[in-house]
């Protein structure tokens, strides 16, 4: 399989800070189908992705999963996989080449934050215990296990479609996760280094009010999925 097969997509918004640090880090990892979802940006992040050689999307609507799914429509014949970064530099795209190396084996692979030092580190107080109450209740509820709920991830294109994602905001990473332990996919979770963010706002991690809303998130999205798996 050739890095063309590969559709980067990165929601992002107000990240003019950071999206061209990305985007040239994916650059430098020989991936040339970048797309950015620009959702609902006040600053010039659309632009920059622009200028620097990016696809750009606009999804005005606010929601990660909308982005996401933005990001997966009208993809080229030659996708064979999906890869979900962030936009804000947080993420180790430097050591994708152990990614690469799983590809043949596996349907979905997922960034482990919590495995590494460092990436332990990287995650505020919130994030350590959004990342336990999400993968406690999938393992109480679904009876298989996840160490972490991150943003970096690469999932096969025919998988993908077989998940019908419907979550269009939070959830979308919990659905993702559920859903393939569901359809029995092929699943690994890979130890990375994540970093803070390098520059600008979380949306979410530090923002007690966000995240007490990211919480409910998690709880209302696993029940979701609960109740539509025993019917």
């Amino acid at each position: 399989m050739t890095l063309e097969a590969i559709q980067v997509v990165i929601p992002a918004r107000d990240e003019r800070e950071t999206i061209g640090h990305v985007i040239g880090l994916l650059r430098r990892q020989g991936l040339d189908r970048i797309r950015v979802v620009d959702n609902g940006s006040s600053d010039d992040t659309a632009a920059i992705a622009r200028q620097l050689g990016a696809e750009v999307i606009s999804e005005p609507r606010p929601g990660y999963g909308r982005a996401c799914w933005a990001g997966c429509l009208n993809l080229d014949p030659a996708v064979q996989w999906l890869m979900f970064c962030d936009g804000d530099g947080g993420d180790p795209i430097e050591e994708l080449p152990r990614f690469l190396a799983l590809l043949p084996d596996h349907d979905l692979l997922l960034g482990d934050r919590t495995a590494t030092a460092v990436g332990r580190a990287s995650l505020t107080p919130l994030q350590q215990g959004g990342n336990r109450l999400a993968t406690t209740l999938i393992t109480l509820g679904w009876g298989f296990r996840y160490r972490d709920m991150g943003p970096l991830r690469l999932v096969r294109r025919r998988a993908f479609a077989a998940m019908a994602l419907r979550d269009r905001g939070y959830g979308w990473t919990l659905e993702m996760q559920v859903r393939a332990g569901e359809l029995g996919l092929r699943i690994r979770e890979v130890p990375i280094s994540q970093r803070p963010r390098l520059a600008g706002v979380s949306k979410i991690s530090g923002r007690w009010g966000a995240s007490l809303q990211a919480g409910w998130v998690i709880l209302t999205t696993l029940g979701r999925l609960w109740l539509r798996r025993w019917r």
